[in-house]
């Protein structure tokens, strides 16, 4: 009895694992196949809205030859760079500010000035002063990607728990050994939601940037095959970008469970 009552509730679970598995892709199929059907049937146009399946081969054939593999290189090369030093920067200068009240007063002002400047508002300007490089495109991307980082990681630690403070200092915890064991820990999810947002924020920059002034990059794919008028490659060139945001983001997540193995799961 045992072992045929235990038959349907494999069943069952092996079931549920397939739903999970298969409902976050339902709506991107319906998606797919109305941007496949929806030119094929006329209700837009054909020739600025190619059918997915188009679209799809123009991506294999970039892939193919070749092109989208430098353009994707050079843009990781951008964005990584940036994103990697806005890390370093955003972070320990966060928690500088959220832990030491006088860091704060003195560099209070002068943050919340550019944070409310839009990083493509400084394009021109960083392009004016650095040139059309990499240098550029870089330091707009760390620009950008600085903001969303440093404003979580203060939000971070300012909002640990404070019975979790005191309890860590009665049992004669340093300031450091707090800091290592307690706060930190506590701000990690906060720290990484800033890091998530900028991911997205620093390819969204730097698309924008390489449509203005550059020679490779997946911005001038964009840009190229639009003025050419190629267009299935102009929406290759966007499929890739959304790739590269959805890779992004699933080995940020899956950092951050790394490092938070300690957390219960919901």
């Amino acid at each position: 009895m045992a072992a045929e009552s235990a038959v349907p509730s494999l069943h069952r679970q092996g079931a549920s694992v397939v739903w999970r598995i298969v409902k976050p892709l339902i709506a991107i199929a319906a998606f797919l196949a109305l941007w496949e059907l929806a030119p094929r049937f006329g209700l837009v146009d054909e020739v600025f809205l190619p059918p997915f399946s188009v679209v799809a081969e123009a991506f294999v054939e970039l892939v193919v030859n070749g092109q989208l593999w430098e353009h994707l290189s050079a843009s990781l090369s951008r964005a990584l760079t940036g994103f990697a030093i806005a890390i370093l920067v955003a972070v320990p200068l966060g928690v500088a500010i959220a832990w030491y009240k006088p860091v704060a007063e003195f560099l209070g002002p002068i943050l919340e000035l550019f944070r409310n400047t839009a990083a493509l508002a400084l394009l021109p300007v960083f392009i004016l002063i650095l040139g059309i490089g990499e240098t550029s495109k870089i330091s707009l991307v760390l620009y950008a990607s600085t903001f969303p980082i440093l404003l979580n990681t203060i939000s971070g630690v300012r909002t640990v728990d404070p019975l979790l403070i005191k309890s860590a200092r009665s049992l004669g915890f340093s300031p450091l050994r707090l800091f290592q064991k307690v706060v930190l820990p506590a701000a990690v999810p906060t720290i990484f939601t800033g890091v998530r947002m900028a991911a997205a924020s620093s390819i969204l920059v730097l698309i924008a940037a390489e449509m203005v002034g550059a020679k490779a990059g997946l911005g001038y794919l964009i840009t190229a095959s639009q003025l050419n008028f190629q267009i299935p490659n102009m929406y290759a060139g966007i499929l890739a970008i959304s790739l590269v945001g959805l890779t992004f983001n699933g080995l940020i997540v899956a950092v951050e469970r790394r490092i938070s193995r300690w957390r219960p799961t919901h």
